[in-house]
């Protein structure tokens, strides 16, 4: 009906004047637009007068911050499930210990720290040593074990640590030959890699599109996380893990739902997705320290990849649907599990070429004592 009434109606108007109508239809529509984005810029300029009117800005006409607040209630749950029973890693244990760490190794030292939070984090030390048969984090519990010996063999008497220390020795002793306990580092000699070394490492690591049809062994892949595992992460909680695909179908699979591989994607021979765990945090405060950590961990991980003859491409993540659900899917995430980066991970075509991709001169990156 509607194309019949648009054919009656070309035939009774002339043809300049169908195209005089679509001329006015399309100036319309400007003016329609221009009106929108002036009312948006509106909008906008009066939402930046402060924090509460960009949050209500977002929560009635944008949902691109749900899915992170939903992810940082729901971590902020499973934290609490984890201080009652850790299956894996406690994550309170795990910054507390790291706090008394740095109190140990304070210059001065105080000769009492830790007041506010030792009695939790021997009851904390205590809930995990009941649970250990659960565990495969067996040095978790023997880091967290000397490191409190330590500290009740170094701090002065105060009736809080003295209530914490007799609760402390009244359980199982774990023993051990080598203490896992702040240590100096041998610096006698330089390191075995010097910076000209390093710079060549850098500049060999380039993101890598192109790759042999030849399977990755299992083995470099896990050489490579365990030098990413000692990058630096806040309170040492490490809140990531590496999720591997080298079954070919299953690379298909998830390296097709990233945006930005369409062309490529076909010939890589192993995908690695970095996850980072919101439960590792007691507050909204942390919520962005999954994808520093996360970084660090996974720049590790991609120059160790270059040493075992091995390349990479680090592929963007941006947070947006319909991305972020397949992903939740495909990979079963919980909603406090967020994606960080996917990297490809391949032997190198020795055919194929890398983009130049000219970086910015140190000027432009460095500056010094500038407030």
């Amino acid at each position: 009906m509607v194309s019949l009434a648009k054919r009656a109606v070309k035939s009774q108007i002339p043809e300049v004047g169908i195209i005089k109508l679509k001329q006015l239809h399309s100036s319309m529509n400007r003016l329609v637009l221009k009106f929108r984005n002036f009312c948006d810029e509106l909008v906008l300029q009066l939402c930046i007068r402060s924090p509460l009117l960009s949050s209500l800005y977002y929560a009635f006409t944008s949902p691109a911050f749900r899915r992170e607040h939903h992810g940082v209630i729901h971590g902020k749950l499973k934290y609490a499930e984890n201080l009652k029973l850790a299956q894996d890693s406690n994550y309170l244990l795990r910054r507390n210990i790291h706090r008394l760490e740095k109190g140990l190794i304070m210059q001065p030292r105080r000769d009492t720290f830790a007041t506010e939070y030792i009695v939790e984090t021997v009851e904390s030390y205590k809930n995990a040593l009941l649970v250990r048969q659960n565990w495969s984090f067996t040095d978790e519990l023997q880091w967290a074990h000397d490191v409190l010996q330590q500290y009740f063999s170094v701090v002065a008497s105060e009736p809080t640590i003295d209530q914490a220390r007799e609760k402390f020795f009244r359980l199982e002793p774990l023993c051990s030959n080598n203490p896992l306990v702040p240590y100096k580092r041998d610096l006698s000699n330089p390191s075995s890699v010097s910076y000209d070394q390093f710079l060549g490492l850098c500049y060999r690591r380039r993101s890598v599109r192109w790759y042999l049809q030849k399977p990755v062994l299992r083995d470099l892949f896990d050489q490579a996380i365990a030098a990413a595992n000692l990058s630096p992460s806040a309170c040492n909680r490490q809140p990531f893990e590496f999720r591997i695909f080298d079954e070919p179908e299953l690379v298909q699979k998830v390296s097709s739902v990233p945006m930005g591989t369409k062309g490529f994607n076909h010939n890589f021979p192993a995908i690695v997705v970095v996850v980072g765990k919101l439960r590792a945090y007691f507050s909204e405060r942390d919520r962005h320290v999954i994808y520093i950590d996360g970084a660090l961990a996974s720049m590790s991980f991609m120059y160790a990849l270059e040493t075992l003859g091995l390349s990479s491409c680090p592929i963007n993540w941006p947070e947006m649907e319909p991305q972020e659900s397949q992903m939740a899917t495909l990979l079963n995430l919980e909603p406090d599990e967020r994606v960080i980066m996917l990297i490809s991970v391949g032997y190198p075509d020795p055919d194929g070429m890398v983009p130049y991709s000219q970086k910015k001169p140190l000027h432009q990156i460095r500056r010094y004592n500038e407030l």
